[in-house]
């Protein structure tokens, strides 16, 4: 079928509506109608190649959408639901059967190496291939995904919002819930107030955290911190930030999230730790150098990679939307939506911080821009 698509064709570039073709799902893929795909900072990443993933791509991997159409092997959707699109996994390796799926042994070929599980591409452009992102490729009309990415949701809840909880609000509040699992009355910390941070903090006032301390650079996004859950709020720019969080919890945080990879506030993440603290460290960044032994060791403390919250997205989105009803997960206050044909521009307030987590609605385009 003939659908839709915002394509990077080259490193860097912009997206541009092209038309593609998509292919039929196989026995255990699901065709989803898309409505409304979240924007990532993992996008972001992918398109300048900081992840390498093949070129041409359709990106997008939060997406939300109508299933048209399934497999016959396909058992846990069916026509006419609604689903968010999440991570993709293999189902049998040994993190994937212990529960760990975000931790499959193949999560990297999977989830950006282009192609679908069983090896081939679902989409393409004038008889050439084009790369599947996150087994789901969101930024078009339509996405075919494997049933292990799809998640099926409760139809009283606006669809258009619930893409983002297919990564990055999902990645926050699992880090929290899941990993860190943060006793009632406990401390924390939370680095950086994008979209996976404030995830975070409200998934800390959900746990019942007796104080959570915002760190950003961003007015605007501390006082949403503050509206979400936040207790305390420090500017990055201001102070010595170790000092401050040693002052206001007696000597440090129980725990922390640190979502920027910025290497300064990773170590400022490990050093406001009090003893025996815990850091989970869910922000793409490069070398970090700080003192083994005062830092970490001395002090028994912990420091943890977290990827998509250790999630099984079957069972804790369904959770997350739970809370949202309830009014305890309101994550609607951190959205903006944009037209497809705007995609651009939604990348463009993400990086400047206009916006915390845009999400780009689907529209129909007839015009194909891809043969010239």
């Amino acid at each position: 079928m003939k659908i839709t698509a915002a394509i990077i064709h080259e490193k860097s570039a912009e997206f541009k509506l092209e038309e593609v073709t998509l292919s039929e799902p196989n026995e255990n893929e699901v065709l989803i109608k898309i409505i409304g795909s979240g924007i990532c900072h993992t996008d972001a990443v992918a398109r300048d190649q900081q992840i390498h993933v093949p070129l041409p791509a359709v990106l997008g991997h939060e997406g939300s959408g109508i299933v048209e159409k399934v497999g016959a092997n396909v058992t846990t959707v069916e026509p006419g639901d609604h689903v968010v699109l999440s991570f993709t996994s293999c189902g049998h390796c040994e993190n994937c059967l212990s529960g760990h799926p975000a931790s499959c042994l193949t999560c990297n070929v999977l989830n950006f190496g282009g192609k679908m599980m069983d090896g081939t591409n679902r989409i393409h452009q004038c008889d050439h291939p084009v790369s599947t992102f996150f087994g789901q490729s969101s930024f078009g009309s339509f996405a075919i995904a494997h049933e292990r990415n799809v998640v099926k949701v409760d139809k009283d809840v606006d669809l258009m919002l619930l893409g983002p909880l297919g990564c990055g609000i999902q990645t926050g509040a699992g880090t929290v819930l899941n990993k860190l699992r943060p006793e009632f009355g406990t401390t924390i910390a939370v680095y950086g107030c994008g979209a996976v941070g404030l995830s975070a903090i409200m998934a800390a006032k959900i746990a019942g955290c007796s104080e959570i301390i915002a760190i950003d650079v961003l007015s605007s996004r501390l006082e949403l911190a503050k509206e979400l859950g936040a207790t305390h709020v420090i500017n990055g720019k201001e102070g010595n930030i170790v000092d401050e969080i040693r002052s206001l919890t007696d000597g440090g945080t129980n725990y922390a999230v640190e979502t920027t990879g910025v290497a300064v506030v990773v170590r400022q993440s490990v050093q406001a730790l009090r003893t025996l603290g815990t850091v989970a460290i869910v922000g793409v960044g490069g070398e970090v150098s700080f003192h083994l032994f005062d830092d970490l060791m001395a002090q028994g403390k912990t420091m943890m990679g977290v990827i998509e919250g250790d999630s099984v997205p079957q069972t804790f989105i369904p959770r997350l939307i739970h809370f949202y009803k309830k009014g305890k997960f309101p994550f609607d206050k951190m959205v903006e939506f944009y037209e497809l044909d705007e995609i651009n521009k939604a990348f463009d307030d993400l990086k400047k911080g206009i916006t915390v987590k845009p999400i780009v609605m689907m529209e129909p385009n007839d015009d194909c821009n891809c043969c010239g």
